[in-house]
């Protein structure tokens, strides 16, 4: 928990307010999970904190919802390129993909349960990064995905919104697939 906490924390997911009149605070939860290894050893333990998104309002708390997903006519053609011109195929996971996304969004949240600081009564976490089990966080993310890879010179395909490419002299073509959090 403490270095989830801190990785929020870093990551400037919040800041402490009082909670304004009128605004209701979507709740939050620990969840905890065991990562194995390929052997079926234990590798670590992992504590996420996740935002109870189904108490959201549509149209109040959020508008877009939706979660970038590539189309599988796309993956198709990128995996029969890739296959007929030697290509390399590389798979990226973003690590805590969503807690990357700014939100647009006025969002209170309750403090953490195992927050240590001392906080005044009425105090809640205005969110400031979209975090897991937000409703919009998958789509505030991909936003912020598609800023980045714009600035550094790719151009967003108008067939399939999910995939990117950039051209280079030096090297080719290079081309990103995106679904959900993983990266082709």
């Amino acid at each position: 928990m403490d270095v989830e906490m801190e990785a929020l924390e870093k990551n400037n997911t919040w800041e402490l307010v009082t909670l304004p009149i009128g605004k209701k605070p979507v709740g939050c939860k620990w969840v905890y999970t065991v990562k194995y290894k390929a052997d079926g050893s234990i590798e670590r333990y992992k504590a996420r904190l996740v935002a109870k998104g189904f108490t959201q309002t549509y149209g109040v708390d959020y508008l877009e919802t939706f979660a970038p997903v590539a189309k599988m006519n796309t993956i198709r053609v990128i995996l029969s390129l890739a296959a007929n011109y030697g290509w390399n195929l590389e798979q990226f996971d973003v690590k805590n993909a969503f807690l990357h996304g700014d939100l647009e969004e006025e969002i209170y949240m309750e403090i953490p349960s195992g927050y240590s600081r001392d906080v005044a009564a009425n105090t809640v976490c205005k969110l400031k990064k979209a975090l897991y089990g937000l409703k919009q966080s998958p789509h505030a993310w991909f936003g912020r995905f598609t800023k980045v890879m714009t600035s550094l010179g790719y151009k967003q395909s108008q067939g399939d919104h999910t995939l990117f490419f950039k051209h280079s002299n030096s090297r080719g073509v290079t081309m990103l697939l995106v679904y959900v959090d993983d990266i082709i």
